[in-house]
């Protein structure tokens, strides 16, 4: 029996990101064979829609880079996406690296030009907080 694997949406080709686009991954039909994927889209679960303006992390909240605070919708996708992690058994998580929902190693510094910090996205934070190990489209050779 396969391990369920939660995994962020747009790594499997889904077009949720901010652009509308997605982001998939090359080893996606390796990580399918090997688990069972259980997909989310935090920022969809928190009622963002795509195409979105996009948004990034300042002191702690999330603003757009229109200067809308979206903390809550961030808040609500990662709470939703818990719930479906716990739900599903999943204790692993593959994530999108540097988004403001999931980011693992890094997020984007919050001055939207494209420099990226040590830090932890909304999702990827309460999912580490209630054990669930963490890693990012550029940690798939693990999880294979």
């Amino acid at each position: 029996m396969k391990e369920n694997l939660l995994i962020s949406a747009c790594l499997c080709g889904a077009n949720c990101k901010y652009n509308g686009g997605n982001n998939l991954i090359k080893e996606f039909q390796a990580l399918k064979d090997k688990y069972n994927l259980v997909y989310i889209c935090p920022e969809a679960l928190g009622d963002l829609k795509h195409p979105r303006c996009p948004s990034e992390i300042i002191n702690s909240k999330v603003y757009g880079q229109d200067g809308i605070d979206v903390t809550k919708n961030f808040i609500m996708g990662a709470q939703k996406s818990l719930e479906i992690c716990l739900k599903n058994g999943c204790k692993k998580a593959l994530l999108k690296e540097s988004s403001p929902s999931c980011g693992v190693h890094f997020v984007y510094d919050g001055t939207f030009s494209h420099k990226k910090i040590e830090g932890m996205g909304i999702t990827a934070k309460l999912l580490k907080e209630n054990n669930i190990e963490l890693y990012s489209e550029n940690d798939v050779e693990l999880l294979l």
